[in-house]
């Protein structure tokens, strides 16, 4: 199955830096960028600018076109995609015990860009709280989370949703059952 460009271009990212034995610290000093970015980027949180990624790419010593030979894209009259469960990838973020992610659906639209994913959550998950450049939803398919955006705190039940600008600190606490599972959009703002 043919997927999404810039998935294929995170993955591909990912992959290189780790065959050639590169921590995400060692890519980004070498690239002029933050640890945190060059995660964000490997795992589709983020789009790069052209310049930012072009100099991770020469961070890892790889010619741009052998980086980009087997990046395909959708074929011309495909209107349809479809992702079985065994496709979806799953992804960790740093500084996150707890949490796990598998994401279904990356797209770029025009200037926008949607990720879909879901977010498994332990009862004892803990991370820090966190800003993303993209506003979020949230829609609870298992249990009971509180989650906390800026000074505020919200509980959501199974069927309960919500959507907030993730530019502002924010965090879900597993409260009830052993986990939470939920289905999350974000819907990403300007590129890095």
């Amino acid at each position: 199955m043919q997927e999404d460009i810039l998935l294929q271009i995170s993955n591909k990212l990912k992959e290189v830096r780790k065959n050639k034995g590169v921590t995400l610290q060692e890519i980004a000093d070498d690239a002029g960028v933050t640890k945190s970015l060059v995660s964000q980027i490997e795992n589709s949180r983020t789009i790069p600018s052209l310049p930012v990624m072009l100099g991770l790419i020469k961070a890892l010593d790889i010619d741009l076109n052998v980086f980009f030979n087997d990046i395909i894209s959708k074929t011309p009259g495909e209107n349809v995609l479809i992702r079985r469960k065994e496709d979806y990838q799953p992804f960790t973020k740093e500084n996150a015990k707890g949490f796990f992610y598998q994401r279904i659906f990356s797209k770029q639209f025009k200037d926008n860009h949607i990720d879909v994913v879901l977010l498994r959550l332990e009862k004892d998950a803990k991370r820090p709280m966190v800003k993303t450049n993209a506003f979020e939803f949230k829609y609870v398919l298992q249990g009971s989370v509180e989650y906390t955006v800026g000074k505020n705190k919200y509980v959501l039940n199974q069927g309960d949703s919500m959507f907030f600008d993730a530019n502002e600190l924010h965090n879900p606490k597993c409260i009830d059952g052993d986990e939470v599972l939920l289905l999350v959009i974000y819907f990403f703002h300007d590129p890095v």
